[in-house]
């Protein structure tokens, strides 16, 4: 595997052999240098004779090497480092772009309707942070139930303030979405004497509790002592959880979002944290990202705010990686896509 070199702006680099079975490409994938250096040996077995574009650190490529890009793939580091808008805007001015892979789960960005629109073909890594996001809300759940917000501040103070604790253990969880990440957490909870039930749109009785549709949500709400949002965002989805929702909830109750910050009315649930009609909260999504610096949630000190991060662990980005390699072979040789976006 030849070193991409980000400081050049756009460096080439791939397999030049062909494995038995395969086709060498004609095709040149827009990727950061990063993840090429992290898994591009991966993506040269899957795709012998791919050509790598890098995308700059600055400036924009020239219209010769947009005209070749025919592939992308948006990694985690690129959203991570901020570079997100300057990929977009490459990928939407590669004119013979086709396929799209977004290590991403949710791909509810107008972006992505834009290029479907366009005729690109697009892909995500959707189930590769399941189990860490999972992980994630365990710890908030935990950490709600056992004060830790406040806890931290007083170690920060240094100040010896003891508070009681909530038992996790005898609480009703609901979880609003049960795709894969709703899934696991449901799969967990049990394992710490949590009763768990579940909404979806549409139960089929394999989910790995009981399990109600949309139109139970407030009846399963009155149960609930906390809500874990985990559901995709649509336009059926979009504040699901509101004012008269949050209202059903107990006063020792938690609302704990990894899914996307536009599920749950940002306002309500500020005003329902600020009046005591909710215990706390734990959100790792909002509905505008970064989280404004004057945002109040930022110093409620019962809210624990994360900045997009539930899912952001190394086993993660492999997992993503590797749903990659795999669609790259599958592109080679012509075969079905995993998990293809449907505008």
């Amino acid at each position: 595997m030849e070193e991409v070199d980000p400081a050049r702006g756009a460096g080439r680099a791939g397999g030049r052999g062909c494995q038995e079975g395969h086709q060498v490409l004609s095709h040149t994938l827009l990727c950061s240098a990063a993840a090429y250096r992290q898994h591009g040996a991966a993506w040269d077995a899957a795709a012998p004779g791919l050509r790598i574009t890098a995308l700059p650190d600055e400036g924009h490529l020239d219209d010769d090497l947009l005209a070749e890009i025919s592939l992308a793939i948006f990694s985690t580091d690129l959203w991570t480092s901020g570079q997100g808008r300057r990929f977009f805007r490459i990928a939407l001015s590669a004119p013979n772009l086709r396929w799209l892979h977004v290590f991403a789960a949710g791909l509810d960005d107008p972006v992505f309707a834009e290029l479907a629109r366009r005729g690109v073909r697009i892909t995500g890594s959707a189930g590769s942070s399941a189990v860490a996001i999972a992980h994630t809300t365990v710890m908030h759940l935990l950490a709600l139930c056992r004060n830790a917000r406040p806890l931290a501040v007083a170690q920060s103070e240094h100040r010896w303030a003891p508070v009681d604790h909530l038992d996790l253990e005898g609480r009703t969880v609901l979880i609003v979405g049960l795709g894969s990440i709703g899934r696991e957490v449901a799969r967990l909870l049990p394992h710490f004497g949590v009763r768990v039930v579940g909404i979806r749109r549409s139960p089929d009785g394999s989910e790995p509790c009981p399990t109600f549709p949309v139109g139970r949500l407030h009846d399963m709400l009155r149960e609930a002592d906390d809500v874990v949002v985990a559901a995709s965002l649509d336009e059926t989805t979009r504040g699901i959880i509101g004012r008269r929702e949050l209202s059903l909830l107990p006063p020792h109750g938690h609302v704990i979002n990894v899914g996307r910050g536009e599920l749950i009315d940002e306002a309500a649930l500020e005003d329902a944290l600020d009046a005591g009609k909710l215990r706390g909260a734990a959100l790792d999504v909002f509905s505008s990202e970064p989280l404004s610096a004057d945002s109040p949630l930022w110093d409620m000190p019962n809210v624990i705010v994360t900045p997009h991060v539930a899912g952001r662990t190394p086993l993660s980005t492999e997992r993503a990686a590797a749903v990659f390699a795999d669609n790259l072979g599958r592109w080679v040789r012509g075969e079905p896509l995993r998990n293809e976006f449907a505008p």
